[in-house]
């Protein structure tokens, strides 16, 4: 019912007059076309667009613990070494110990070029449509594995899987951190780790289940077929998400990332938060030439300093590898044998440690948001080192008692591993680096991760072959190294939005600051606020007005203040 025209006046403007003043506004302010953004609002909106990126994210890191454990048991099982007699570990053959780890490690080859080749195809493709070609690879790599009948094939189709996973590991931490809210996006990256690991339990006790079907090669065929579930639902559901804003903007798409930052904050393109946003991402493009992130960009220094944000992250992911985390992940089964475990209460061990290793995970997502980042790395690497070293003494003592206390420390590592390194690696450098680089920087530093997953996975088994618990040593040392590389050289991410880290290091690059410092100050301006305006050197003419006031008010107070 319409109010009569002196309670209209006494109740202001009507709704549908509001709604024109506002659609005026966003033209006159983003010169956007509110009927664009109309037409382009995803029909998803607040939590429940977060809780579905979280799921299609969730899906596809699922998939890659599922595919880093199932091969731990199944390599050991008579139905396999039947099919693939190379991988077979005997006196008579000890260069097969070579061949067992080439069969686990050729995968992270796969991964590696996967990564790479997202240098070229993740901007132009977006990073929905990279996700979607990489689950589409993953299928097509499985279905050749699980029908493999000889050496070759189980090899090729092992590369091509590993390439599809390339594609979706440097693309999904990317997308789901330009796609969550800075309060919530590190909670949100860390349960992608969780993720991980619940993949890998579930290999665990898939394997173990399977490993009684001792007349079938259904024993191992049926677990690598079984990865072919995520895959579609991953590629399915992803079509059904919006793309990330930060590419869409980068791309000229304005009016589309609008109405995905309004459905992301489930708030009106007027909101002033929304707009905030919005002016940010605009904030931190025009911060940077045109065009697309190429590697020549990767080596540039300046306000940006994607040389050193780069070479951070592409670290960051080789010390994670370098922890020796693959030492126990896909080798768990074979760890546990060789301290005295049968064949069943080997793979028993093995599920329990990945469902142990699952639960531990679930420390760092609740701590992430009130401990920060660093601290995590620093707890958990130095758990680990400690760890590491009691191994290399049990291994030396090598007793009966000595091997029990060795399971044991098996499951703190990963539990040190789950609460340091575990999703933090993947959220840390999906934060890092600047827009432009975006792509490109976790690209390479996805290709840092699988190479040195290959270095680690492939020497391992020769390793143990060669010089037993003293690899623990190897480990324990680079653990030792890790500490003071975190301390002295990883900023802190944790509290900002991915703009707000472009202002860090811009700032930390006028004032000859330590960006490690600079981060862990309060007193940051925040993205889109006239302060970050010429922190960025971005000259744009745009008036402001204070974050929380209504969008009749102006300001030019010190605090942080959103466009007009």
């Amino acid at each position: 019912m319409s109010l009569p025209p002196s309670d209209q006046e006494k109740h202001g403007p009507s709704i549908a007059e509001k709604t024109d003043t506002d659609h005026q506004q966003i033209n006159q302010q983003f010169d956007l076309d509110s009927a664009d953004i109309t037409a382009h609002a995803p029909s998803l909106r607040g939590r429940k667009l977060t809780a579905a990126v979280a799921f299609v994210a969730g899906i596809g890191f699922t998939l890659l613990g599922y595919d880093q454990g199932v091969m731990s048991s199944l390599i050991t099982g008579n139905q396999f070494e039947a099919t693939f007699p190379e991988v077979i570990v005997e006196a008579g053959h000890p260069n097969h110990a070579t061949l067992q780890s080439f069969t686990i490690a050729i995968y992270e080859v796969g991964c590696l070029f996967g990564a790479l080749s997202n240098l070229w195809v993740g901007d132009k493709l977006g990073r929905r449509r990279t996700i979607a070609l990489g689950g589409t690879i993953m299928m097509i790599g499985a279905i050749l594995q699980t029908t493999a009948f000889s050496f070759i094939q189980l090899t090729f189709a092992r590369i091509l899987t590993g390439y599809g996973n390339g594609l979706v590991t440097s693309t999904v931490p990317t997308y789901h951190a330009e796609l969550s809210p800075s309060a919530q996006r590190g909670r949100m990256i860390m349960m992608e780790g969780t993720l991980i690991v619940l993949g890998v339990s579930i290999a665990y006790w898939v394997d173990l289940a399977l490993f009684f079907v001792n007349w079938s090669s259904a024993q191992w065929r049926a677990p690598i077929a079984l990865q072919l579930i995520f895959e579609i639902i991953m590629v399915t559901c992803i079509g059904f998400l919006p793309e990330s804003p930060r590419w869409l903007v980068k791309h000229g798409r304005n009016a589309e990332a609008m109405a995905v930052i309004s459905a992301m904050e489930d708030k009106p393109p007027m909101d002033p938060e929304v707009q905030r946003t919005y002016y940010g991402i605009c904030e931190a493009v025009g911060a940077e030439t045109s065009g697309q992130g190429s590697l020549r960009d990767l080596t540039t220094g300046g306000r940006s300093q994607n040389f050193r944000r780069t070479v951070i992250a592409v670290t960051c992911q080789m010390m994670q590898q370098l922890t020796g985390i693959n030492l126990v992940t896909y080798y768990a089964t074979i760890l546990f044998q060789r301290l005295g475990l049968s064949d069943v209460n080997a793979r028993i061990t093995a599920a329990a440690n990945g469902t142990e290793y699952f639960l531990a995970s679930f420390i760092a997502y609740y701590a992430i948001d009130y401990v920060g980042r660093r601290q995590l790395i620093l707890i958990g690497t130095i758990g680990q080192c400690i760890v590491m070293l009691l191994l290399a003494i049990l291994g030396y003592v090598n007793n009966g008692p000595a091997q029990i206390v060795s399971v044991v420390m098996l499951f703190g590592f990963n539990t040190f591993f789950a609460v340091g390194w575990l999703g933090m690696a993947w959220l840390y450098c999906a934060e890092l680096a600047g827009l432009r680089t975006r792509a490109p920087t976790n690209a390479l530093s996805t290709a840092s991760n699988w190479t040195f997953n290959f270095v680690v996975v492939m020497l391992v088994g020769p390793a143990f072959n060669n010089i037993s618990w003293r690899t623990y040593i190897v480990f324990a040392v680079m653990n030792a190294t890790i500490i003071p590389v975190v301390y002295f050289f990883c900023p802190e991410t944790g509290g900002r939005s991915l703009e707000d880290l472009d202002v860090v290091f811009a700032l930390a690059y006028i004032n000859g600051d330590d960006p490690v410092k600079v981060s862990l100050r309060n007193d940051v301006p925040l993205a889109g606020s006239r302060e970050a305006d010429e922190i960025l050197g971005v000259s744009t003419g745009v008036q402001y007005h204070h974050a929380t006031k209504p969008l009749a008010s102006f300001s030019l107070s010190s605090e942080a203040r959103t466009p007009v």
